[in-house]
C-alpha cells in the first residue's frame, strides 16, 4: 500500500495512525525502552515491574489462535518487539496473518537475523507484496541508543537491516519517533533516504521524566529540547520539500497548541491596547 498524506483514519493516535489493528504475541520487550508507554502502563497496573519487563512472556492463546482476513492493515506488533530469541512464534504468526490474506506493516528495531529470515521466507512468494517494514531508527549515535534502547540494536545493525530488505526489494519506511537528538537528525534522514521506498515519519518523546540522576540529565535534556516548538518549526522547513516526510500527531499537537497560545497573546496584547 502506497501511503500518501490524505489521512485515511478518523482517528490518528497511537495504532490508528499507522494501522487499522494490532497484533501481539508477549507481555515485555528485551529492548527495555526507557520512553516505553506499553511498558508505563505493565507497570503502573502491576503486570510487570522496571527488572521484569525485559522478560518477554509468551501469550499462547495469540499464537495458536487462528487469525482470519481483517478490514485493513494490521500492525505487528506494537507493545513488542521481534528479536531472535522470540522469532520462531513471530514467523508463525506473522505467516498466519498473510496466508490470510492480510496486508502487514511489520514495526521493529530491526535485528538483521531476524530481517534476514523474514525477507528471505518471502522473496519468492505473493505475500511480499503485503508485507511493509518500519523501522524505528531515532539517533545515529550509539551512545544515545544503548541510553534509551538499552536492549536494541546498534545504528550499524539497524541501517544494515534497512539496506537488506530494501536490496531484497520489499516496501521499507521509518519512524524516526522518538527523535532523541537534535544535531543529527538531518543527517539520519540524508543516510536513511535512499533505502526508503514509503514514508519517514517523525515524532517526540511524549512523557519525558524529570525525577533522572544527574549522569543521565544530558540524556533528558535533549529530549525535552526536541519538543520545543521552534525547533519543530525549523526541521519542518528544512523538510519541506522531502515527499517522503510524514508528521507525527506529538509533533503537530505540539505545534497546534503553541499557535493558539501565540494567538491569544497577540489577542490580549491587542485588547490592552485598545
Amino acid at each position: 500500500m502506497i501511503e500518501t498524506k490524505t489521512k485515511k483514519h478518523k482517528i490518528t493516535s497511537g495504532v490508528k495512525e499507522w494501522a487499522d489493528s494490532s497484533v501481539n504475541l508477549f507481555s515485555g520487550c528485551e529492548n527495555a525502552c526507557k520512553y516505553c508507554y506499553a511498558k508505563k502502563m505493565a507497570i503502573r497496573f502491576g503486570r510487570k515491574t522496571e527488572e521484569t519487563w525485559k522478560n518477554m512472556e509468551i501469550n499462547e492463546n495469540a499464537v495458536n489462535k487462528k487469525y482470519g482476513k481483517r478490514k485493513g492493515r494490521i500492525m505487528f506488533p506494537t507493545s513488542h518487539d521481534i528479536t531472535p530469541a522470540v522469532l520462531d512464534p513471530c514467523m508463525e504468526v506473522l505467516k498466519k496473518l498473510l496466508t490470510s490474506g492480510n496486508e502487514v506493516l511489520i514495526t521493529t528495531k530491526p535485528n538483521l537475523l531476524v530481517i534476514r529470515t523474514i525477507c528471505d521466507l518471502f522473496q519468492n512468494t505473493f505475500y511480499k507484496n503485503w508485507i511493509q517494514f518500519r523501522f524505528t531508527i531515532g539517533a545515529l549515535d550509539d551512545k544515545t541508543l544503548k541510553f534509551w534502547e538499552p536492549g536494541a540494536p546498534s545504528f550499524t545493525e539497524r541501517f544494515q537491516s534497512l539496506q537488506y530488505a530494501f536490496n531484497a526489494g520489499y516496501k521499507t519506511s521509518i519512524s524516526i519517533e522518538p527523535v532523541l537528538e537534535r544535531v543529527h537528525l538531518f543527517s539520519l534522514v540524508r543516510i536513511l533516504d535512499p533505502y526508503i521506498t514509503e514514508s519517514i515519519w517523525i515524532g517526540t518523546m511524549n512523557y519525558i521524566s524529570t525525577n533522572v540522576p544527574d549522569k543521565d540529565l544530558k540524556y533528558y535534556k535533549e529530549a525535552r529540547a526536541t519538543r520545543d516548538p521552534k525547533y519543530l518549526r525549523e526541521i519542518q522547513d528544512l523538510f519541506r520539500h522531502n515527499k517522503k516526510i510524514r508528521w507525527k500527531d506529538s509533533i503537530r499537537n505540539i505545534l497546534e497548541k503553541d499557535a493558539k497560545k501565540i494567538s491569544e497573546k497577540r489577542l490580549s496584547n491587542l485588547m490592552k491596547m485598545g
